[in-house]
């Protein structure tokens, strides 16, 4: 400012001012000073993560769609003991026995109304983030101890659907093939991102996987099937139980 008010002493008539004003003496420093603030912060828009967004929301449908699926078929048998659930498709393929096993209501109520509750929030954000929406570290710490725990929660549904009912959920297993990936995702944002504390060896190893999610859950989903297979056969029997279906 005082490069301007300088510069506009020699123009106004009755100013004290022994040389003429000459444009071409500012310094180029001085027009920038001038014309810019360094005192006001820095707005340029921070660059938002669009595809983390994206995946959310579709993994928030999908998972949504498994839990009113699921909580339909629960309300269902409830009022009507003998009711058969759509997703019964074989043997080996079916929701009824997950769903009438008192691990299908861990807490009290069917597992499929955390989803209903859940699943929501993961679609909000998503939106939130494509809208503009910057979330502080405590958010993503939180949203990655969310994930965590529908991680651990979902791993301890597989177990109990492989090692002891010895029954695969159709539902229940689209719920599973979007938690795995939904946690890697996160948890590896938040570790790239510095959201976790975290070295920058961790923080470059995090980066570096991230990129490889597709890979990662794919060999989680191999995983699963191995051990289905190695238990419970389960390969050719969801083949006959496939075949049934469309005969």
């Amino acid at each position: 400012m005082r490069c301007i008010l300088k510069a506009f002493i020699g123009v106004v008539p009755g100013a004290a001012r022994t040389t003429p004003f000459d444009y071409r003496t500012l310094s180029q420093g001085c027009v920038e000073t001038a014309c810019h603030n360094t005192n006001m912060p820095d707005s340029s828009p921070r660059s938002r993560p669009v595809a983390i967004a994206v995946f959310l929301v579709i993994a928030g449908a999908l998972g949504l769609l498994a839990a009113w699926e699921l909580s339909v078929e629960k309300v269902l048998v409830l009022a009507d003991p003998d009711h058969v659930p759509a997703c019964n498709v074989g043997v080996l393929v079916g929701c009824g026995v997950n769903l009438e096993s008192w691990q299908g209501s861990v807490f009290g109520f069917p597992n499929p109304f955390i989803g209903l509750m859940a699943w929501p929030v993961v679609i909000t954000i998503g939106v939130a983030i494509l809208a503009g929406a910057e979330f502080s570290r405590w958010f993503w710490i939180g949203l990655n101890v969310g994930v965590a725990g529908a991680l651990v929660f979902v791993g301890w549904l597989i177990a109990q659907s492989i090692y002891v009912l010895d029954v695969l959920c159709p539902w229940c297993m689209l719920t599973w093939a979007v938690t795995i990936p939904t946690f890697w995702v996160v948890t590896l944002h938040n570790l790239r991102t510095g959201h976790i504390p975290a070295s920058a060896r961790v923080r470059r190893i995090a980066a570096a996987w991230f990129s490889w999610i597709p890979l990662i859950t794919v060999v989680c989903y191999a995983i699963v099937i191995l051990l289905a297979q190695a238990q419970i056969d389960a390969i050719p029997r969801v083949m006959i139980d496939l075949l049934n279906l469309f005969r």
